[in-house]
């Protein structure tokens, strides 16, 4: 906990963002510095709640109120151990999780949470601030050798870890740069990429062996990568976007979010663009199909483009303000969330259907057939929607973004050559607990083995899936499991 009275004597504060009208036109992070006294208060609000709800809500398991505790008392090197003891990544999750351990806290029955996120991120720039975080060889060398194929936040996690266990880790990623969605899905505007290549730099000293353009399945095959080591990791996260099959949807200016999203970020980081087509939201009416955080990365990124309109449409009806009766602490709350993006700019529409894409005599897209909806419940409590009659209409539309979230994990090539067997999800088939697939010596972890999910789970899933490796290779592991660290932790505190 922080200080005893200090939910009672402090509110909730946060940093400050740059105002809207100036901050789209870059694409640099959005908040203002925040003073270390603001911080520390922050973390004064931290109750001894006796039960703190926040481990449960934190997929990671953080040791929150210790690591609250230690702020408030400016023991920065403390508070460094004690959250990377759990979080191998604490400066991503403090600025891209959206903290399902503040919608557990304790103190947000009867008052806003204690500022979780912002804490975490705090700790993690002070630690680089004053040197804390410095590369960390492991003792001694196994001899293992393990690929982890995908450098997303689960394969990062999963290399991380089975470095510090002894073992030579050679991670492989088809694009140009490491760092999966963190680098190409993720705008700037909430990360800049600098922060990634900040942690590579300290596992690269660390002896983790990055291989970038390498297309496992396609340069070298399933049956090289078994020769070469002894154990596989597969973390190709779940790539495969769920598509919206209605007429039109062939025409020219209808894109998947992260065909859009993942060009405006080789553009920022100066990379030569990997699609033939060229992507911009310039001077057209913008339509956002999909009110997730994809959506509002699209809305943001079309600001900056500078678009005539953003429009983003939701099949869902809006979510309260408020929990509802059936939607209690702790659960997460399902209510309506403006983002950055919003903020900036954008009209958006609830209880929407899409009809039809339709278009100019060359092919373009140029307007798309809406409906509107009334949701109902039926007999047995499940939501369901009618169209209401007579409701079509048509609106603008020079470039449509479909951000409705992504199916599975891609199937053909790698996971055909290693010949892992699939879930009915068409994910890979793996446990929790030993994550190991139908072949002993390849493990999955992340959204190729949960589906699409949560940053925060991915490096969870990653950190255990190590431990899980680990395991399967030396007989034990000296890696502690989420709930060991948990513990570890707390008595070590």
């Amino acid at each position: 906990m922080g200080k005893p009275t200090g939910f009672k004597q402090y509110n909730r504060e946060l940093p400050s963002t740059r105002d809207p009208k100036e901050r789209v036109k870059d694409y640099k992070e959005l908040y203002l510095d925040f003073d270390d006294k603001k911080t520390k208060k922050q973390a004064a609000r931290c109750m001894d709640c006796g039960i703190p709800f926040c481990h449960n809500g934190c997929p990671l398991g953080n040791v929150i109120p210790e690591f609250n505790d230690a702020v408030y008392e400016g023991n920065w090197e403390l508070a460094t151990q004690i959250l990377h003891s759990t979080n191998n990544f604490p400066e991503f999750t403090g600025r891209i999780c959206p903290a399902p351990c503040e919608a557990s806290c304790v103190l947000g029955i009867i008052k806003p949470p204690v500022a979780i996120e912002h804490i975490e991120k705090a700790i993690a720039e002070k630690a680089f601030e004053l040197g804390l975080i410095q590369p960390q060889l492991p003792e001694t060398r196994t001899g293992k050798k393990v690929a982890v194929i995908g450098s997303g936040p689960a394969g990062l996690a999963a290399a991380a870890q089975l470095n510090q266990a002894g073992h030579w880790v050679t991670l492989f990623e088809k694009d140009q740069r490491i760092g999966g969605l963190l680098r190409y899905g993720i705008p700037d505007f909430k990360m800049e990429k600098w922060v990634i290549d900040r942690r590579l730099k300290v596992m690269e000293e660390e002896g983790v062996v990055f291989k970038t353009g390498v297309h496992v399945g396609k340069d070298i095959t399933a049956k090289q990568l078994e020769a070469a080591f002894d154990a596989i990791v597969v973390s190709t996260g779940a790539g495969v976007p769920r598509d919206l099959p209605i007429p039109g949807r062939e025409l020219k200016g209808v894109h998947f979010a992260m065909e859009f999203l993942t060009q405006q970020n080789q553009r920022v980081s100066g990379d030569r663009l990997t699609d033939d087509s060229d992507i911009w939201a310039t001077d057209k009416h913008v339509v956002v199909i999909g009110g997730g955080d994809t959506g509002s990365d699209c809305v943001g990124t079309s600001n900056r483009h500078q678009a005539a309109s953003v429009t983003q449409i939701e099949l869902m009806p809006q979510p309260p303000t408020e929990r509802g009766e059936d939607n209690p602490w702790p659960q997460w709350p399902m209510i309506l969330r403006t983002s950055s993006s919003h903020e900036e700019g954008a009209e958006r529409n609830w209880s929407i259907m899409t009809k039809e894409f339709t278009s100019d005599d060359q092919g373009n897209v140029k307007g798309l057939k809406l409906a509107k909806l009334e949701w109902k419940v039926n007999e047995e409590g499940r939501p369901y929607f009618d169209e209401i009659p007579n409701s079509e209409y048509e609106i603008p539309c020079d470039l449509a973004l479909l951000a409705i979230g992504f199916l599975h994990t891609e199937r053909h090539g790698l996971l055909e050559d290693l010949g892992v067997e699939l879930n009915d999800r068409g994910n890979i088939k793996a446990q929790e607990g030993d994550y190991q697939t139908s072949k002993p010596n390849v493990f999955a972890a992340g959204d190729a083995r949960r589906g699409q999910s949560l940053v925060v789970w991915a490096i969870a899933e990653g950190r255990e899936a190590a431990r899980a490796v680990d395991i399967y290779l030396m007989g034990e592991s000296k890696l502690e499991a989420r709930d060991e660290s948990m513990l570890h932790v707390a008595n070590a505190g």
